[in-house]
């Protein structure tokens, strides 16, 4: 029995090893990373099937799984990478994303406004459909052109530009109301 059970794991890790990894690819622009999110993956599905829990569609159960570990890789990596992100004032000067937030320095109501902020920001970037989200994070989080997006996708720059400006309109309608809220206060 437990034989059979290894046989039939080992033919899926097989059968959907390459179109896995190259779905992490896609979306995980460090290869060891990648790397490391398939080993997970295939991990999960060897300790469900240890604890006999009965997967149905194993395909869709394992490419569920990669996008949980992929949103947690970038969950955990989101602080540092929020710091680093510079965004234009009125003046075309240049803000890092860290100057707009609050000061964690400045005090409980400071830390505590910069905590909703960034929690606010990260369920809007969730709420974005992956192909808007993948385009903004890429673009403006992680510093990544368009040209070089496109070359790694195989999406043009024109759609590649639309998505993100679909992405930026959705943050702001989504974000205006707790900007509005701080600022009042």
């Amino acid at each position: 029995m437990a034989l059979e059970q290894d046989q039939r794991i080992s033919e899926v890790v097989k059968r959907e090893q390459s179109r896995l990894h190259n779905f992490i690819r896609r979306r995980v622009p460090d290869p060891l990373d990648a790397e490391d999110i398939l080993q997970e993956v295939f991990y999960e599905l060897v300790e469900a099937n240890r604890l006999l829990m009965p997967i149905e569609h194993v395909t869709g159960w394992l490419f569920r799984v990669a996008r949980n570990r992929i949103t947690d890789l970038f969950r955990k990596k989101k602080p540092q990478n929020f710091s680093d992100a510079a965004v234009a004032n009125d003046d075309e000067e240049l803000l890092r994303l860290e100057d707009l937030l609050p000061s964690p320095d400045a005090g409980p109501d400071a830390l505590y406004a910069r905590s909703v902020l960034l929690d606010e920001l990260e369920f809007a970037l969730d709420e974005l459909p992956d192909e808007q989200r993948e385009v903004f994070v890429g673009h403006e989080l992680e510093g990544r052109s368009f040209k070089e997006m496109a070359a790694e996708t195989g999406v043009s720059v024109n759609t590649l530009l639309s998505r993100k400006r679909y992405a930026v309109l959705h943050l702001r309608e989504r974000l205006q109301s707790i900007y509005d809220e701080f600022t009042k206060a």
